[in-house]
Parts: C-alpha cells; sequence; structure tokens
C-alpha cells in the first residue's frame, strides 16, 4: 500500500528543501489536516501519493520563503495596500479576460504568474517583464505550447500575464485549487462552510507587500472564489473595489467541470465525471447566491461586468468599468488593452470544447439552480 500523507513529514521536506525552519504562523495547519485526512480516504497509490505531496510541499517551501524574506525587510508589513480592485464571479466567466485587460493598462499593477511562483527576491518595476525568471518561464512556455498547442484553449495564461490569487492564497491551504485535485467532498464541505478566511486574507496581503517591495502599484486581483468571502475580504480591504463578472451560468458551468476534471486527470488515476459534475454545479451556485446575498448589503459598491459586453466592445466596457471605478482611462490604458486583444484573439488556440452531458448535466438540470440569478440580472445567453 502507498504511504499515507502525513504534515510532519511534508513541513519537514519543505524546511530541508529551503533551509529555512520560520513559518509567520501556523495559521495554514488546521486546512492542511482537514485536507490530508480527506485526501488519504482516496485509495492511494505512488503516482497519487507523490503529485500530492508534492504540491503540498511546494506551497509549504514558498511561504517559509516569503516569511524569511518579510523577516528581514519588516517594514515592507508597514506599506499599505490602498483600494485594490478584486474580480470575481462564478468560475468561468471572463475574469482571466477582465484581468489581462487590466493588467495591460501600465498605470496598474497585477500579481503576474512567475513572480507568483517564484517571489523571492521580489522583482522592480524595470524587470517585471525581463527578469530572467520570467524569460525562463516564457521559454518553458514556448515549448510547452509547441509540445501541446492545445493547452492554450483552456486558458488564457502567460509567466507575463496576470494569475490569480489562488495561487498564493494557496499558501494558507484554505483554497479551492486544492479540493480541484481530486474527490474531496469533506475538505470542500469543512472549507464553504467552517473555515474561518481571516488568516487566509492577512497572507494574502502580506504577499502583495512583498510583491510591492520594489514593484509598487495600484493592484488589480482576480479570483473567482473572492465571491465566497466578501465579508472577511472587507476587513482585511476595507477600500476594496469589487467587479462582478456576468455570463451564461449554462455555458459556465460547462466551462468549470471541464477545466476541473484536468485538475482531477493532474492527480489522480481515475476521475469520476458525474461527481465532477454535480460538485461544480453546487459550487457555481454558492458562487453566485452569496455574492447575490452581499449585494443586499454592498449595493452599487459592486460593479457589474458582463462577458458578453466585454468580448463585443472590449474597449468600450473597459471606459464604462473605469468610469464606475473612479478611475481615468488614458490613452495609453486604452493602447495597452488593444494591443493585448490583437495579440490575443478569440479562439487563438483554438475552441475549448466541452458538453454539460460529459458530466452527467443538461441544461434543464443546471437552469434551476440559477433561476434567482437570471431573473435578476439580463444574461445573454449562449446556447
Amino acid at each position: 500500500m502507498a504511504h499515507k500523507l502525513v504534515a510532519e513529514e511534508l513541513i519537514a521536506r519543505a524546511r530541508a528543501a529551503t533551509g529555512l525552519e520560520n513559518f509567520d504562523s501556523d495559521s495554514f495547519r488546521e486546512g492542511l489536516d482537514v485536507y490530508l485526512d480527506d485526501a488519504n480516504l482516496i485509495p492511494p497509490d505512488g503516482f497519487q501519493v507523490e503529485r500530492f505531496a508534492g504540491s503540498i510541499v511546494q506551497a509549504l517551501a514558498t511561504r517559509l520563503k516569503v516569511t524569511d524574506y518579510l523577516a528581514k525587510r519588516p517594514e515592507l508589513l508597514q506599506r499599505p495596500v490602498e483600494k485594490p480592485v478584486f474580480v470575481f464571479g462564478i468560475p468561468r466567466t471572463g475574469t482571466t479576460l477582465l484581468s489581462n485587460l487590466l493588467a495591460a493598462d501600465p498605470a496598474r499593477r497585477s500579481p503576474l504568474t512567475w513572480e507568483i511562483d517564484d517571489p523571492v527576491p521580489p522583482p522592480t518595476s524595470a524587470t517585471l517583464y525581463s527578469d530572467p525568471r520570467a524569460l525562463g518561464r516564457l521559454e518553458a512556455e514556448r515549448k510547452m505550447l509547441e509540445a501541446n498547442p492545445e493547452m492554450g484553449k483552456y486558458y488564457r495564461g502567460s509567466a507575463i500575464y496576470p494569475n490569480e490569487c489562488m495561487f498564493f492564497v494557496m499558501h494558507d491551504f484554505k483554497a479551492l485549487i486544492w479540493e480541484s485535485r481530486g474527490k474531496l467532498p469533506n475538505y470542500r464541505d469543512w472549507l464553504f462552510n467552517e473555515a474561518d478566511m481571516t488568516s487566509t486574507y492577512e497572507y494574502h496581503k502580506r504577499y502583495l507587500q512583498l510583491l510591492q517591495a520594489d514593484a509598487p502599484g495600484n493592484w488589480n486581483l482576480k479570483m473567482p472564489s473572492h465571491a465566497l468571502w466578501l465579508d472577511t475580504l472587507l476587513k482585511v480591504y476595507p477600500d476594496a473595489r469589487l467587479v462582478w463578472t456576468h455570463r451564461d451560468p449554462l455555458t459556465a458551468v460547462g466551462s468549470f467541470c471541464s477545466i476541473i476534471s484536468l485538475g482531477h486527470r493532474g492527480f489522480n488515476r481515475d476521475v469520476d465525471l458525474e461527481y465532477i459534475g454535480q460538485d461544480c454545479l453546487w459550487q457555481a451556485q454558492q458562487h453566485c447566491d452569496r455574492i447575490l446575498d452581499a449585494r443586499e448589503t454592498l449595493g452599487e459598491r459592486i460593479v457589474d461586468v458582463h462577458y458578453a459586453q466585454l468580448t463585443d466592445e472590449p474597449i468600450a466596457t473597459m471606459r464604462q468599468l473605469y468610469a464606475a471605478l473612479g478611475d481615468e482611462f488614458t490613452a495609453e490604458a486604452e493602447a495597452g488593452m488593444q494591443s493585448w486583444l490583437d495579440d490575443n484573439p478569440p479562439a487563438k488556440f483554438g475552441e475549448h470544447e466541452y458538453k454539460l452531458g460529459q458530466f452527467g448535466l443538461s441544461p434543464d438540470t443546471v437552469r434551476p439552480h440559477f433561476e434567482r440569478y437570471l431573473s435578476t440580472y439580463d444574461i445573454a445567453m449562449e446556447g
């Protein structure tokens, strides 16, 4: 029988890999323990156990490095993160497209994929796009797409494009990326219903304070599941600006299932597509309903961006968004966004194809879960 995952052993591996001992806190332990308890219920094999272990050790190692760097430059923790923009919504509703367009404005600051993955030492403003770590990742990315061009269908990403907060809040082990790697219903239910996300958002802020050390700016941040914890987000970032992306939920759920199935396949030999269908449908409705509940209190503080409008008239839609946020839409911003759009036409890498039926779902079974949403907003249906 393959070895079970043990927290103390994984922590020891991270310490050995980095030569560092101290974490900023032990806030990650509760989530890690819940996660391992659930992961160890999956019938183990060597491939699966080592895949899980490797990703956990990497997250712990990065947290050790972040802790060590901030201990050496404690003044960074006194620097504010002012009026950050948070983009969220049901997964697969255009948050990535919107995030990329915001990042194309030279007056804004976004956490880039390469620096999220390798944050120590943090870059300077002058090296955000030319750091050897960024260039190395770009070359690896080029080779990957050359070998497997279909990967570009699923996610419009790059080493020098923004990436979502999920890839650093995961260091606190209260993040849906962990749940996306297998059949882990107990961890999911704990995360949605019991976990206190305060430490996660406090770590989120520490991470930004590290990244902005020598490359400051007004942050654009995106993660669909910010939708689930807006109350905690606003406790840590009381001046945050909130943007909700809207899209046909039937299309979004199908795409969500497809993406999560890739995560399952990366960590498991056997994949249960019907489980993924039910899990993604439930999670998508949770994202939607929790924003609707929050909006009853927050009202127009949440700015709406519709995917159909963003794809049909991207520059006009971004101009409207800037006005709602109270930001100037400069000629430099427009030029940057148009350049990104020119470099990334729709279906650049082919169409991302998926069907609800692959996951045991149908329009008739999905639509009732979003009656409240569809009766509240005029959503352009795609099917």
